[in-house]
C-alpha cells in the first residue's frame, strides 16, 4: 500500500485500492454462490414451472467459474461476467411475463447477477492494474 506522501498522490486514490479489491472479491463471491443456491432451489423446490422440470439445470454453466471467482483468476471473472447476464436477461424476462413467487424469484436473480457482475468487472480491472491473478 502506497502512503500518500511518498507516492504523490492523495490517500483516496492510493490507500482503498486494497479494500475494494477485497470488497469487490467478497460482492462476486457471495452473489455467485447466491445465484447459484437461488436458482437450484428455484427450479428444485420452490417454483419450477412444472414438476420434474430439467430447467434446474440451468444453474450447471454458473459451476466451472466458481473456482477461479474463489482463486481470484482475472481471466474467469472476466468471462463470468459476461455468462451473468444471461442471467440477468433470464431474470428480466420472467421478471416480467410471470406473477407471484416465481416473479419475486426473478427479481432476485436480476439483482444478484447484476451486482455480480459489476463486482466482478470491479475486481477484473483493479486486479488487473495491481497484477493480482495473471495466470489463467
Amino acid at each position: 500500500m502506497c502512503l500518500p506522501a511518498a507516492c504523490g498522490r492523495p490517500a483516496f486514490f492510493s490507500c482503498p485500492a486494497p479494500v475494494l479489491l477485497k470488497a469487490f472479491y467478497l460482492a462476486s463471491c457471495v452473489t455467485l454462490i447466491g445465484l447459484i443456491l437461488l436458482c437450484l432451489a428455484w427450479e428444485a423446490w420452490l417454483a419450477p414451472l412444472r414438476p420434474g422440470s430439467w430447467l434446474v439445470l440451468k444453474t450447471v454453466p454458473l459451476l466451472p467459474p466458481l473456482f477461479g471467482i474463489l482463486r481470484g483468476k482475472v481471466y474467469t471473472y472476466r468471462w463470468a461476467a459476461m455468462l451473468s447476464l444471461l442471467y440477468f436477461t433470464e431474470g428480466v424476462v420472467r421478471g416480467w411475463s410471470e406473477s407471484g413467487l416465481s416473479q419475486t424469484l426473478a427479481l432476485l436473480e436480476t439483482m444478484l447477477a447484476a451486482v455480480f457482475l459489476l463486482a466482478a468487472i470491479g475486481y477484473a480491472r483493479l486486479a488487473s492494474g495491481a497484477g493480482i491473478g495473471r495466470q489463467r
